[in-house]
């Protein structure tokens, strides 16, 4: 493969959803994208929306799955080989794990951090040797309010972008002064695939042992018909925005309701803003 002149952006989990929208939109900015996914089979929607966008061909589809660790490192050499180098990380794969706390088991916990949390922070470090070469480089992760606040039924996914948060903040002051530059993006209730096709539900969650099946499906019911949901380009330029800023700055939060959730939380009593949500969300006993 020939290699780029142009800035090269990795993104995973562009199946769908942010991913898909970021790829598109930074191509049309004049990256060169390499786009990846776990299932290649399921690329069918982002190679068309690339053909009618008309930037196919600054589209470099490739499988990778975050949670196949060891094979991380050569996935990275194999597209710095062929693009010369890699300007940005974009680690948006993920999804969210539902139901009650005390209804998720141990092994579902854990594989909502393998591909949250840990898949994230191996890819970033499979990027990191190249960065240091470069003198430079960016890493963007896409985290949620969740990432910040936390809400019922999400506990999992909560704590899983908590820690990303956490880990990015660390790590980004140990990397800024080799220009190496992190930042979080901190989206609220926006349309993709993260509540229908990417939504995984406890097994315990919704089965007649749980004494929490009533409540958890109030609270499926308030995302599916109550929970106004934003248009998931506005994330993908934000995400490009970013991508762009030689400088960016740690956390960008987006979407009206991301915002006024974050603030009701730093300003309004904790047990009031929890009482706020339990009537919201229709989930009290």
């Amino acid at each position: 493969m020939t290699q780029s002149s142009k800035p090269i952006a990795v993104i995973t989990g562009c199946s769908s959803g942010f991913g898909m929208w970021a790829a598109l939109e930074m191509a049309s900015r004049g990256y060169t994208v390499v786009a990846t996914m776990r299932d290649l089979a399921r690329a069918g929607r982002l190679k068309g929306e690339a053909e009618n966008a008309g930037v196919a061909g600054r589209i470099d589809i490739r499988q990778l799955d975050v949670t196949r660790f060891e094979e991380l490192p050569a996935k990275v050499a194999g597209i710095v080989s062929d693009h010369g180098r890699i300007d940005v990380l974009i680690n948006n794969a993920g999804y969210a794990l539902g139901g009650f706390a005390e209804d998720i088991q141990t092994h579902e916990l854990r594989a909502q951090f393998e591909t949250n949390f840990y898949g994230a922070v191996e890819m970033t470090k499979a990027c990191l040797p190249q960065f240091r070469a470069q003198k430079g480089g960016k890493v963007i992760m896409v985290s949620s309010i969740s990432g910040l606040t936390g809400s019922p039924l999400t506990s999992s996914y909560s704590a899983s972008k908590h820690a990303l948060e956490g880990w990015t903040e660390s790590a980004r002051i140990e990397l800024r002064s080799l220009n190496i530059w992190l930042a979080l993006v901190e989206p609220g209730a926006f349309e993709t695939d993260i509540w229908e096709r990417n939504v995984k539900i406890g097994a315990k969650a919704l089965s007649p042992e749980s004494l929490n099946s009533d409540r958890a499906r109030k609270f499926a019911d308030f995302i599916k018909f109550k929970l106004p949901k934003g248009d998931a380009r506005i994330v993908a330029r934000l995400i490009s925005d970013v991508a762009d800023d030689p400088k960016p700055n740690l956390r960008y939060l987006v979407g009206k309701d991301a915002v006024m959730r974050y603030w009701l939380q730093k300003f309004i009593p904790w047990k009031m803003f929890e009482k706020m949500v339990e009537d919201r969300t229709g989930i009290g006993a």
